[in-house]
């Protein structure tokens, strides 16, 4: 909480896959932007897009891409990452167990209602962190990835 008010009181933003992720043509790390359209009915669509710093090559062609067409690539990898060897399944099951309890205690769920619960597939949940989590908990399910994200003509990929 407190590293969340310096990031407010000091005006900086924080994007959920900055430093995570490698491109592909320059090896420099991958920055974001947000950008907003008014649209004619007066509300606010908001963008966020991810590209190349540009660190060690200004006229790198790495391009960038939105926010929600990584989250789908993101996804498409965890089909093919194993959660157990990425140490990510004690963490899912571990806050999935925190619910059941959370459901018991303040819900007044019983056992037998909790115990359709327990099967909620991990990998699925961790999709749902990539799409609805938070960006500490987006950060905290990339980051156990052993291998380097690499982005490279919009395509993200796992660098073994």
């Amino acid at each position: 909480m407190f590293s969340y008010l310096l990031l407010v009181y000091s005006g900086s933003k924080e994007f959920a896959f900055t430093k995570l992720i490698t491109c592909g043509y320059c090896g420099a790390g991958i920055t974001a932007d947000e950008k907003f359209k008014k649209l004619k009915d007066g509300s606010v669509n908001r963008h966020v897009y991810y590209s190349c710093s540009k660190r060690w090559k200004n006229d790198c062609k790495c391009g960038h891409i939105n926010e929600e067409e990584l989250i789908e690539q993101l996804s498409e990898i965890l089909d093919t990452v194993k959660l157990d060897k990425i140490g990510v399944r004690e963490k899912i099951e571990k806050e999935i167990g925190r619910y059941r309890k959370f459901q018991m205690g303040m819900l007044g769920i019983n056992e037998k209602e909790n115990q359709k619960a327990k099967d909620i597939d991990i990998r699925n949940y961790a999709k749902y962190i990539l799409r609805e989590g938070e960006i500490f908990e987006k950060r905290e399910l990339l980051s156990c990835l052993r291998s380097k994200l690499i982005l490279k003509n919009k395509l993200l990929t796992l660098q073994e």
